[in-house]
């Protein structure tokens, strides 16, 4: 499975920064490791469709991490955004909308 980073039009990549953004770094070093068995073995574990061709991965451990992908192909997912319980609501907002700018920019493309 290939992982991929969302750039907005401007460049920002929102994945990124709020990983970079988690002050405790045993919680981005969990996330990392997840995320790269993920690469290496295709494995999704614990996700689930959250609407409009979004999805979360649950990361059972800190204050509910959510990570949130599309899905390109067979093989690539679309690291979107990230956060946690509390900024659920907003995150998939932001998220949903991320995916339909990224969507619209390849049908441009193509």
């Amino acid at each position: 499975m290939e992982l991929e980073i969302y750039q907005d039009p401007n460049g920002n990549a929102p994945f990124l920064q709020w990983l970079s953004d988690i002050r405790d770094k045993v919680t981005a070093v969990r996330i990392r490791s997840r995320l790269r068995r993920i690469e290496e073995s295709g494995n999704l574990g614990d996700h689930r469709s959250v609407g409009d061709g979004i999805f979360e991965f649950r990361l059972q451990f800190g204050s509910g991490y959510r990570i949130y992908f599309g899905i390109i192909g067979n093989d690539t997912i679309l690291l979107l955004r990230g956060g946690d319980k509390g900024s659920q609501r907003q995150d998939l907002a932001k998220a949903k909308a991320d995916w339909k700018e990224h969507n619209s920019r390849e049908l441009e493309n193509a």
